[in-house]
C-alpha cells in the first residue's frame, strides 16, 4: 500500500481499490495485513484511498471475522460467512399504493358513467378512491375484489396512479405494546446500580455474571439495563439459547420497547433476515433478540450484550468456525466499548471460574421475584420402583402428584432428559454405568455389541451381566416423547396433552403455537425435551416431573455432570413461579450422584466445588485447556490413515510439552450421510500452547495433499 496510508489502515478499514482491467474504483474491506505475498509484483495494485474516521459497522464485522479465523482455525471465507449471515442483497419488499388523480375534476363524472354502464368493479374502486384518496393495492384486491386489469384500465384513463413504497419485512407483529415501568426488588436494583455506576469507568472490566435462582427476575434486570443503554443512544443485543424462547422473550421486550425491537433466527426467510440486519445498520431498531447469529447484528453504536441462560451448550457452534458466543461477545464488547451481561441460575463452570479469577464481576439474586418460593423437590430411585414391580415410565409418586395437581386445576410439565443420549449401558438393579477406564466418560454401545470410548478410542465387548452387582438387567433407555404422550393419554383420560420436541416444532410458527396454547390453559400436561425447561414462565404450572434424569449424566462427555445439574435445576425452576407452592419429582437410577442431589437442593456452590475437584484432577476445562480436531471424509481408509499421520505429527510438535494427545476415536455419531467422522483431542495446561500447535497443524495439512479430500475443523474448549 502507499506509504502515506500505512498508519491509517487496519483490519476492517474501508478502502478504495482499483478493480478489473479498467481499474474501476470499488469499496472493499481489509481482512489481513501482511508483509509477504505469493503474487508477483506486477500483479499487485496499490490501494487508492482509505476512509477516515471510525471504522464502520461493516468494518468492525470484518475485523471480528479476522479474529474468528485466528482463534478458531477456520478460513477467512468461513469466518466472513458467519459474521455476515445475509451475504446477498434480497429484493426489497414493496407496497403498491393506488392514488387518485383528479386534477380536472373528471373523477365524479367517470364514476357516474361506470355506474350507468354497470361497470361495477371500476365504479367500486373509483368510489373508494374518492372517499380515501389513497388505497393500498393489497386492500383493493382483498377487500374490494379488484383485479390488476381494473387498476390498469383506470390508470390508462388517467384516473389513478401507482406509487411504490419500500417496506421492511417485520417478523415481530401482532403483539400489543403496553409500556410501563418495572418495580425492581432491592436485589435487582442493586445489580442494576452496580452496572450503571461502572458504565463509563475505563478501569471496570465490563463483564458481569448475573447469578440468580430460577424465577428471581433476571429478565427485569436485563430490561432495566437495556433501557439505560437506549437512553444513552446505544443499542442492545439479547441472545437466547433456543428459538423456543423467542415467543415469551419477544412478548416481554415488545411490551417495554415497542417496535424498536426485532428478532433474527434460522426460521426467518432470507428476505426477513436481510431486512432485520439492514434496519439495525440504519439505526431503525435498538434491540435485536435471537440465538447465536444475533450476535453479529451490525449495530452502529452497540452498548450492551445480554446472554440469557449463558450455561447452554447451544451457544457453541457445531460448524466451522466452532466458536462460543460468550468469547465472541467478550471480544466484540471490548472492541466496541460495550457491556456484557451473562445470566443464569446455573452458570457455566467457565463463567463462575472467571469470576473467581477476577476477570468478571458476579452479581447475585438470592430470592424469587414476587414473593414466590422454591419448590419442594423429591428424588425417586427407579431401581427401587423396578424391584417393587413398577415397570411404568412414571413412578408411583409422580403419578400421585399428577392426580393431585390436575384435580386442583393446575398444570403439569414432564421433561424427558434426552440431551446427548448416545446409547450408554447401565444396570437397572444398581445403577452402575459402564465407563472408560482411561477417560472417566461412559462407553457407547455400537453395532456388534461393542462398547467404545469417544475420547481415546478404547474398545471392549458389552458384558452380559453387571460387573458391579452381577445383575443381568443391563439395558438402554428407549422411551421417547411420543411413547410417553400415548401412555399419558391412556392414564389421564379426558386430559389434554401437548408434546413439544423436534417432530412437533418443524414449522416456524409451531413454537409459539404450542407455548401459547399451554399458557392459555388449552392443555393440562406439556411433555417435551430440553426445549421446554429453558426460561419459560407459566404461572399455573405447579408440578414438574423429570423422567430419566441420569441420561445426560452418562453421555460420553467430560461435562456430563455439569449439563445434568443445569438441566435438572432449570427444570425444577419451572414449578411454582407465583404464590402457589411448586413440586418437582426427579426420577433417576443414580439418586446419590452429586449433580442430582445438588440440583434437588438448588445448591450451586456445592456442585461447583465437587465438579471443579474432578476437573482439577483430570485437567479438564476450565482448569486445563482442550482442543478437538474434527476430521470427516467419505473414504474410511483414507480417514484412518490421515488420523494416524496427524497424530504422529502432533506428537512430534508437542515434544516434551505437557500436552496429552487422545484418540483418534469415532465421533459420537461416527457416520452421517455416508461421511465418516473421527476426532483427536489435545489436552494441556494453556490455551495459547494449543493454539500454536493448531497453527502448525494447519500448515502441515496445507502442504500435504492427502488431507485435501477431508473436511477438518477445530474446536477450542474453555
Amino acid at each position: 500500500m502507499p506509504g502515506h496510508l500505512a498508519e491509517r489502515i487496519a483490519v476492517g478499514s474501508a478502502v478504495e481499490i482499483p478493480f478489473g482491467r479498467g481499474n474501476r474504483a470499488v469499496l472493499g474491506y481489509v481482512v489481513q495485513l501482511t508483509d509477504t505475498t505469493d503474487l508477483k509484483s506486477e500483479q499487485i495494485k496499490p490501494v487508492l484511498g482509505c476512509s477516515d474516521g471510525e471504522v464502520s459497522a461493516e468494518g468492525r464485522m470484518v475485523a471480528l471475522a479476522a479474529w474468528l479465523k485466528e482463534r478458531y482455525g477456520c478460513t477467512m471465507l468461513q469466518a466472513l460467512r458467519t459474521v455476515i449471515p445475509v451475504r446477498q442483497k434480497v429484493k426489497p419488499k414493496e407496497n403498491r399504493i393506488l392514488v387518485l388523480r383528479d386534477e380536472n375534476g373528471q373523477a365524479q363524472g367517470a364514476l357516474e358513467l361506470f355506474t350507468k354502464k354497470n361497470q361495477k368493479a371500476r365504479a367500486r374502486l373509483l368510489k373508494a378512491l374518492l372517499e380515501e384518496n389513497e388505497i393500498p393495492m393489497k386492500v383493493a384486491a382483498d377487500k374490494l375484489n379488484i383485479t390488476a386489469r381494473t387498476v390498469h384500465e383506470l390508470e390508462e384513463r388517467g384516473l389513478l396512479t401507482l406509487r411504490s413504497e419500500q417496506t421492511w419485512r417485520n417478523p415481530v407483529g401482532g403483539v400489543e405494546n403496553i409500556p410501563g415501568s418495572i418495580r425492581l426488588s432491592s436485589g435487582q436494583q442493586a445489580a442494576v446500580d452496580r452496572v450503571v455506576s461502572e458504565w463509563d469507568d475505563p478501569d471496570a472490566c465490563g463483564r458481569y455474571l448475573l447469578h440468580g435462582v430460577t424465577g428471581s427476575g433476571k429478565t427485569e434486570v436485563y430490561l432495566e439495563l437495556i433501557s439505560c443503554a437506549l437512553r444513552r443512544g446505544e443499542q442492545a443485543i439479547v441472545l437466547i439459547p433456543e428459538i423456543a424462547l423467542t415467543y415469551q422473550t419477544v412478548m416481554r421486550f415488545y411490551k417495554r420497547f415497542g417496535d424498536r425491537i426485532s428478532i433474527v433466527n434460522s426460521r426467518l426467510s432470507a428476505g426477513e433476515k436481510y431486512d432485520q440486519f439492514e434496519r439495525a445498520r440504519r439505526g431503525e431498531i435498538d434491540v435485536m433478540i435471537g440465538p447465536r447469529s444475533a450476535l453479529f447484528t451490525p449495530f452502529p453504536n452497540l452498548g450492551i450484550i445480554v446472554i440469557d441462560e449463558e450455561h447452554e451448550t447451544a451457544y457453541r457452534s457445531e460448524m466451522s468456525p466452532r466458536y462460543h458466543a460468550r468469547e465472541v461477545a467478550f471480544y466484540r464488547a471490548e472492541r466496541e466499548h460495550a457491556k456484557v451481561i451473562l445470566g443464569s441460575a446455573t452458570p457455566s463452570l467457565t463463567s463462575y471460574y472467571l469470576c473467581e479469577k477476577g476477570r468478571m464481576t458476579k452479581l447475585t439474586l438470592t430470592e424469587r421475584a414476587g414473593g414466590a418460593v422454591l419448590p419442594d423437590v423429591s428424588i425417586v430411585d427407579m431401581r427401587r420402583e423396578l424391584r417393587e414391580g413398577n415397570r411404568s415410565i412414571l413412578s408411583r409418586r409422580l403419578q400421585e402428584k399428577m392426580d393431585e395437581t390436575l384435580e386442583n386445576g393446575q398444570q403439569v410439565m414432564l421433561f424427558l432428559n434426552r440431551r446427548g443420549y448416545a446409547g450408554f449401558v447401565s444396570c437397572r438393579e444398581c445403577g452402575h454405568v459402564i465407563r472408560c477406564p482411561h477417560c472417566d466418560v461412559s462407553l457407547t454401545l455400537h453395532t456388534g455389541r461393542r462398547l467404545k470410548c469417544h475420547y481415546c478410542g478404547y474398545e471392549t465387548g458389552a458384558p452380559e451381566a453387571c460387573p458391579e452387582c452381577g445383575s443381568g438387567h443391563l439395558g438402554i433407555f428407549k422411551a421417547g416423547t411420543q411413547q410417553i404422550e400415548q401412555e399419558l393419554t391412556r392414564k389421564f383420560e379426558g386430559r389434554k396433552v401437548l408434546r413439544m420436541d423436534l417432530d412437533t416444532t418443524r414449522d416456524r410458527e409451531s413454537y409459539a403455537r404450542i407455548l401459547s396454547a399451554f399458557a392459555h390453559h388449552e392443555a393440562d400436561i406439556l411433555i417435551g425435551t430440553q426445549m421446554i425447561v429453558k426460561g419459560h414462565d407459566f404461572p399455573d404450572v405447579t408440578l414438574v416431573g423429570v423422567l430419566a434424569a441420569d441420561l445426560s449424566l452418562n453421555v460420553p462427555d467430560f461435562a456430563g455432570a455439569e449439563r445434568t445439574f443445569c438441566l435438572l435445576t432449570q427444570a425444577a425452576g419451572r414449578a411454582g413461579r407465583r404464590l402457589r407452592k411448586g413440586n418437582v419429582v426427579i426420577q433417576t437410577y443414580e439418586p446419590e450422584h452429586y449433580s442430582i442431589t445438588c440440583a434437588a437442593s438448588q445448591d450451586y456452590e456445592s456442585f461447583y466445588e465437587q465438579e471443579m475437584s474432578y476437573r482439577f484432577l483430570a485437567s479438564y476445562p476450565p482448569v486445563g485447556a482442550l482442543l478437538a480436531i474434527h476430521l470427516a471424509g467419505e473414504d474410511e481408509r483414507l480417514l484412518d490413515v490421515a488420523c494416524d499421520y496427524l497424530k504422529r505429527f502432533l506428537t512430534l510438535v508437542a515434544g516434551k510439552k505437557d500436552i496429552e494427545i487422545l484418540g483418534p476415536a469415532g465421533e459420537t455419531i461416527g457416520k452421517i450421510q455416508d461421511v465418516y467422522r473421527k476426532i483427536l483431542y489435545l489436552k494441556g495446561p494453556d490455551q495459547r500452547q494449543l493454539i500454536e500447535i493448531r497453527k502448525k497443524c494447519e500448515q502441515y495439512i496445507e502442504i500435504n495433499d492427502g488431507f485435501s479430500a477431508l473436511r477438518i475443523s477445530y474446536e477450542l474448549f474453555d
